[in-house]
């Protein structure tokens, strides 16, 4: 994992970087409710999935990929990991599980079972140790479904990376239909950008051949 300083001097976004950060702090959210027909006739397990889905698409695109070090300074990750939610019904509480991102989704499956095998079961919010810097937060909430979502960080307006939350899915007519929650960071990531992300995720999502 590489994390290529951005030269502000020569960043063609630095005027908005600046705004959204320094002079008007904003991060802002969309809700889009995310078309998963395919995988549901596919029988493919939804969760996995997903998380494979979404790194593939943040994998692809520098501004998802943006954060600031240690020191404040701002660059771009040469590739994310996504950092998931795994609820235990027992003390009704979660933990935070991460796993090295493949691009063959068979390969990441199989890293994700084997994470989830030796270290589901532990409670505590990170049972898995060295939580690398280059993880991206994703969760679920599957017992309901929502048209909106909103995390309200206080520390938000330093955090440039996505937060990606989930909901229940349901049946409209001849689909089933998955909510999804995307929070960004308007310094780093526009409507233009997320509206992409959205549509290429659906794309993949729908591909057979990616995931039967």
């Amino acid at each position: 994992m590489e994390f290529r300083k951005i030269d502000l001097g020569a960043w063609p976004r630095k005027e908005t970087f600046d705004h959204y950060v320094s002079e008007v702090p904003c991060t802002y959210s969309m809700t889009v409710k995310l078309d998963i027909t395919v995988l549901r006739r596919l029988g493919v397990r939804l969760y996995p999935a997903m998380l494979y889905a979404l790194t593939t698409i943040v994998n692809r695109h520098p501004e998802f990929r943006t954060a600031l070090d240690e020191h404040g300074q701002v660059g771009v990750f040469s590739q994310m990991l996504p950092c998931y939610t795994v609820f235990h019904r027992e003390s009704e509480t979660f933990s935070n599980l991460w796993t090295e991102y493949h691009p063959d989704f068979a390969r990441f499956l199989e890293a994700y079972q084997q994470d989830l095998t030796r270290y589901g079961h532990l409670t505590g919010m990170a049972p898995k140790p060295h939580t690398p810097a280059n993880t991206f937060p994703v969760s679920m909430v599957p017992w309901a479904s929502f048209e909106g979502f909103n995390l309200n960080l206080q520390k938000g307006y330093d955090y440039l990376l996505p937060i990606f939350t989930m909901g229940k899915f349901y049946p409209e007519q001849d689909r089933w239909l998955l909510p999804l929650a995307i929070q960004v960071h308007h310094g780093v990531c526009d409507g233009f950008h997320l509206c992409r992300f959205v549509n290429e995720l659906q794309d993949l999502v729908n591909d057979e051949t990616v995931f039967g």
